[in-house]
Order: structure tokens, then C-alpha cells, then sequence
């Protein structure tokens, strides 16, 4: 099965921002695996090939997080 690498840059100030990002990835059907930094303001989010870049996107957002940039499967996309 095909599998899709988001990755996203979110401004998160503290562990509480990057706990916010994390519940909801943890709640998206579909994901297989991500990694929230804090450290380097980023969210890289694998997902089943169902999923789409705005749909993770538009979760990100939903906790109030600024995403400034984001990529799939390393082509840069717009936020």
C-alpha cells in the first residue's frame, strides 16, 4: 500500500503547543506515524495514501498552531 511524507513547519512555543499537534494527528484516521519537534518546529506526519496534504493540514490548524510551510513527499506545497 502506498503511503504518503507530509512535513510541516508550526510555530510551537511551548510542550503544550506541540501536545495540541500531536492529539490530533494521534486522532486522524489514516496516519501510520509522525514526529512533533518542538526543537525544530516541525510536525513529519506518514500517512496511508488515502490521506491528502490538506486534510492534515487543516488539522494542524484546527489547534490555532501558525503553519508557515509544508511539503508531500518533498515537494513543497502552499499552507
Amino acid at each position: 500500500m502506498a503511503e504518503h511524507k507530509y512535513k510541516f513547519n508550526v510555530t510551537m512555543t511551548c510542550g503544550g503547543c506541540s501536545g495540541a499537534v500531536e492529539r490530533v494527528l494521534k486522532k486522524l484516521d489514516g496516519v501510520k506515524n509522525y514526529d512533533v519537534s518542538l526543537d525544530t518546529q516541525t510536525a513529519e506526519v506518514t500517512t496511508e495514501d488515502s490521506v491528502s496534504y490538506a486534510t492534515v493540514l487543516e488539522k494542524i490548524q484546527k489547534t490555532g498552531k501558525k503553519v508557515n510551510s509544508g511539503e508531500a513527499d518533498g515537494v513543497p506545497q502552499s499552507v
